[in-house]
């Protein structure tokens, strides 16, 4: 690779570039006919890969399709079928994709059929991963639902059960989708059953909303177990989290977490269920037992019901209740590792060679064609790394600085000399209040950013980010994260996007 890194500045050896004038290659069309392996991917990005590599030996299909989000995507009985047929099955792993994806490929894909979770052994095929970071800077708490611990089994997961609430009114918790759609997953309006619970896979992390109906001290008593694919069954501990609801005494000799990042964590190894802080300065991560906490939801966190329908769950329109916001909108279920590897493309490059590595595993007769297709598609994407690194590294070093709708381009900006200023998504099951849609604004201006990105395939999450943006007079560009859309059908096409986009918008001309 001809890409180097300085002092986390990037310069570039300017290159032939030729073979970036298409990003169409061999085999990256639709099926192919007569073709000695059928394979499935996660996501559009991956099968666009395969196809380079693969060429006509390669039938290959994505589950998510052109404008999906993998980490919201629901599989069909289509995706369904055509993973039964796979004779290769490639994810990308580290959490990308939405559980029930990987759910359906170990339930339907045949026993015999890899499943490769390619970034997931990034290194020995010459890549890197890295950390996900996360903070939005909310002023109240952040508080998410956590599994811990290994899980054996393919598929299996761990199943949260609210069984217990003792406080003067009602516990909501539920996720706000894409849409805006509230998928609730506890309710102690009815009382509590086997309803009032949601699973998560091994290891993973996911933001949720609560909702409490009246101040008040709170106890929920929640009881974890696991669950394979076969059905069986097996206890992950219980335990008991004290909440205070607006302007309540604190109990004495209680920890109390009231603002930055927490989650209730079920670890599957140990049997416990634990509170886990981040601290938002050092980020080192405490464990604290489930009855030595308190969890403070403050009268900041008041806000009115949704005048919405589909929000009447919470109570009538406009009726106060304290909320510990989602933060980040849509289903976002991930780990402790950034899974968006693809947009450093010395990564693509990796994902390459591991792709090439199972094919060949899988049809040792195309291995010829495997390594001729590969070592062609290599050096355009070697072509590419340069060409996004030089017209990066023109963009003025004021102006490196992001603000998105998602958090994706931590890669993108660890390898090119990029700094994320933030991923910005409006707050879930409410209007963002005046000091929030301030606190937006001063970002911005703080920054000094000339433009913001939004993903076309999520902009219907980034009204508050568009509003305040064409407020401040600051540039609205598209860059591409997760998938492809009718304009982008490709990863070469997709990056070269991404490069000239954030060159316009944040060089001399956006600025």
């Amino acid at each position: 690779m001809s890409r180097v890194r300085t002092g986390g500045m990037v310069t570039a050896v300017l290159v032939a570039t030729a073979l970036l004038t298409c990003g169409c290659q061999a085999g990256s069309g639709g099926s192919s006919k007569g073709a000695a392996l059928t394979v499935s991917t996660t996501t559009a990005i991956i099968a666009d890969l395969v196809r380079n590599v693969g060429g006509d030996r390669v039938d290959v299909a994505s589950v998510v399709p052109h404008h999906g989000d993998p980490h919201s995507y629901e599989p069909s009985p289509g995706d369904a079928a055509r993973i039964a047929k796979s004779d290769l099955v490639f994810s990308n792993g580290l959490l990308l994709e939405e559980p029930g994806i990987m759910k359906m490929i170990h339930t339907n894909a045949p026993k015999s059929t890899p499943k490769v979770p390619i970034s997931e052994k990034l290194e020995q095929y010459g890549g890197s991963v890295i950390k996900l970071k996360e903070d939005l800077g909310l002023n109240v708490l952040w508080l998410g639902w956590a599994v811990e611990g290994e899980v054996a089994g393919d598929g299996s997961q761990v199943r949260t059960t609210a069984t217990k609430l003792e406080g003067p009114g009602d516990l909501h918790v539920y996720l706000t989708d894409t849409l805006g759609t509230p998928q609730s997953y506890i309710d102690s309006t009815d009382g509590f059953d086997k309803k009032d619970s949601f699973a998560l896979p091994p290891e993973a992390h996911t933001h949720v909303n609560w909702v409490f109906s009246r101040p008040g001290t709170y106890r929920l008593t929640v009881q974890g177990q696991t669950e394979t694919l076969d059905g069986k069954t097996t206890p992950a501990g219980s335990g008991t989290m004290t909440f205070v609801v607006g302007d309540t005494p604190v109990p004495q000799g209680k920890t109390v977490l009231d603002g930055g990042h927490a989650d209730v964590a079920v670890n599957a190894q140990t049997r416990t269920v634990q509170v886990r802080s981040d601290d938002p300065t050092t980020g080192r991560r405490t464990h604290h037992p489930a009855d030595s906490v308190v969890l403070s939801v403050p009268d900041q966190a008041k806000a009115p019901v949704p005048k919405e329908e589909t929000y009447r769950f919470l109570g009538r329109s406009g009726a106060d209740i304290w909320v510990l916001p989602q933060a980040v909108i849509g289903k976002h279920v991930h780990g402790e590792m950034d899974p968006h590897a693809w947009e450093d493309v010395a990564n693509a490059e990796a994902y390459v060679r591991r792709i090439e590595a199972e094919l060949i595993k899988a049809d040792p007769e195309g291995k010829p064609a495997y390594e001729r297709n590969a070592a062609r598609y290599l050096k355009q994407l070697a072509a590419l790394d340069d060409e996004v690194a030089r017209k990066l590294a023109r963009v003025p070093e004021p102006n490196r600085k992001l603000i998105t709708t998602h958090d994706a381009f931590g890669y993108l900006a660890h390898a090119y000399g990029m700094e994320v200023a933030g991923f910005v998504v409006p707050v879930p099951s409410r209007e963002p209040s005046a000091a929030e849609i301030a606190a937006l604004r001063t970002t911005i201006r703080d920054k000094k950013v000339p433009a913001v990105f939004l993903e076309p395939n999520l902009a219907a999450r980034a009204d508050v980010l568009r509003r305040v943006a064409e407020d401040e007079g600051v540039g609205i560009c598209t860059v591409y994260g997760d998938s492809f859309d009718d304009k982008i059908h490709d990863y070469v096409a997709m990056m070269r996007h991404n490069a000239n986009e954030l060159a316009r918008c944040l060089g001399r001309e956006g600025s």
